[in-house]
């Protein structure tokens, strides 16, 4: 196993950093007055995940970057029920919602394995 020197070691990141890239392009196709409203929520979600990561990792504190993981993993669930909206009113196609929303889960399943192992290596 390699050493994580940074944050852009974690596969995690890079993963949730290529959602939010994706995302915030469909989000351009949308509608002006649903940019505002859903688009920004679902770029917000988005960014969060990746950046809590970061930002998490970068603390040198296993608490902080637990926290941070929790934080990113909420953001994950978040999108999740945004992209869940985004299908229901029609600014998604079924497809592309599913797809989103299991790249988000995904996420999910990651930073949960991530949090436990923070959290064993604690004890």
């Amino acid at each position: 196993m390699s050493k994580i020197n940074s944050f852009r070691d974690l596969i995690v990141w890079q993963k949730g950093l290529a959602l939010s890239i994706r995302l915030y392009k469909v989000v351009r196709r949308f509608p002006r007055a649903d940019q505002d409203v859903l688009g920004h929520a679902l770029r917000r979600s988005a960014l969060s995940i990746p950046s809590n990561i970061a930002e998490g990792q970068a603390r040198h504190s296993t608490a902080a970057y637990v926290n941070h993981l929790l934080i990113a993993n909420g953001s994950a669930a978040e999108l999740q029920t945004q992209l869940e909206i985004g299908k229901a009113v029609g600014l998604l196609t079924e497809e592309e919602a599913d797809s989103y929303i299991a790249d988000a889960a995904e996420l999910g399943r990651m930073l949960g394995g991530l949090i436990a192992s923070l959290d064993r290596n604690r004890v």
